[in-house]
């Protein structure tokens, strides 16, 4: 069982109708890690994935649509210190029938078993958060079963002032979900969308997935450069009730994230042989990753003696969740020279 899935499992309510222990599904709902980068500009078509706060994705087609991602700091709301924020950079006035954006929190099957969906004692699930933006505006929440293809979605408003939106969705007793590490559910925030997806009726109830009941009656968030989107304190539970925020420590947070996608920053890395360009070296993995990781590319080694190398991992020893072998794949360095590694692994659903 994945440390998410035991932290979930605490957030069972106990029988005297008290919460107890963990509750919130979401990781990282409080936009406090931000492993990759902190700010990235210049996004839209061919950027989909994950590239500010860990954990959340951005599937996007937007067309003529751009803008920057971005963990900002908030005094505003009591009791946060960081949110998402989206901004517009470049707008788009002319919206093609498959163009969307959604920002998305794909989660495994081994922690969503206490939602006992796909049986007659399926629950409900209410997913809560604090939300603005730059003027009124409408979008969708919703939740996506990847394993059966079903789906339902509601939607939430956005003022200029930070409103916690609650929704509940009913239970599904139809389609249970995989009991394992892939993607099996999604929690989709649904910004921006075509008439591929917004030409029928918006799908309140679960159903089979009809991707015209997607996004119906939903604004764009690339209507012009002034338009921005700010969320946080996303929480994920079982039930009908919306609790308080169950807020975690940074560490704790830094923990789940780290199944996930795990950053080194000029780690010390030991010491190269003299005119050998094949060094390498161990990093183990704590916590595991979800699955075997690969390296982002970007990623780098510096080296004392100004000589630079390209880190790689070495798939001759059967890199694992637990830890891989990292060698330098680039050019020879000299005699006694001391790496550095900056490096990204992930293990992303």
């Amino acid at each position: 069982m994945s440390k998410a899935a035991e932290l979930a499992k605490w957030g069972e309510v106990s029988t005297n109708g008290q919460v107890s222990g963990r509750r919130n599904i979401v990781i990282n709902g409080a936009m406090n890690v931000a492993q990759r980068s902190a700010s990235v500009t210049g996004l839209g078509d061919g950027d989909e994935g994950y590239v500010a706060q860990d954990r959340w994705r951005h599937t996007v087609a937007a067309g003529a649509g751009r803008y920057t991602a971005t963990q900002t700091a908030i005094t505003d709301l009591p009791g946060f210190a960081n949110c998402f924020k989206m901004a517009c950079t470049t707008a788009d006035t002319s919206i093609a029938a498959a163009e969307r954006f959604m920002f998305v929190q794909r989660i495994e099957g081994q922690d969503l078993q206490q939602l006992k969906k796909g049986t007659s004692d399926a629950e409900k699930v209410t997913v809560s958060f604090y939300v603005k933006g730059h003027d009124s505006a409408t979008y969708v929440c919703a939740l996506y079963d990847v394993d059966n293809d079903r789906f339902v979605g509601a939607t939430f408003p956005v003022t200029t002032s930070w409103a916690r939106q609650t929704i509940t969705f009913p239970a599904d007793t139809t389609g249970a979900l995989g009991d394992d590490n892939t993607n099996d559910l999604e929690l989709r925030f649904i910004l921006h969308a075509g008439s591929n997806f917004t030409s029928g009726t918006l799908a309140t109830a679960w159903e089979s997935a009809t991707a015209a009941n997607f996004a119906v009656g939903i604004n764009s968030i690339f209507e012009s450069t002034s338009a921005t989107f700010f969320i946080t304190g996303v929480q994920m539970e079982v039930g009908s009730v919306a609790t308080n925020f169950e807020h975690r420590s940074f560490g704790e947070e830094l923990f789940l994230c780290s199944r996930y996608c795990r950053t080194y920053t000029e780690q010390n890395f030991g010491r190269g042989k003299d005119g050998d360009s094949y060094f390498g070296g161990g990093l183990h993995f704590n916590p595991p990753m979800r699955a075997t990781p690969t390296l982002k590319s970007g990623s780098s080694f510096a080296v004392n003696t100004g000589n630079t190398g390209t880190p790689a991992i070495n798939s001759g020893l059967s890199p694992t969740v637990d830890g891989v072998q990292i060698y330098n794949s680039g050019s020879s360095w000299t005699a006694n020279a001391f790496a550095r590694l900056t490096a990204t692994f992930e293990a992303e659903l």
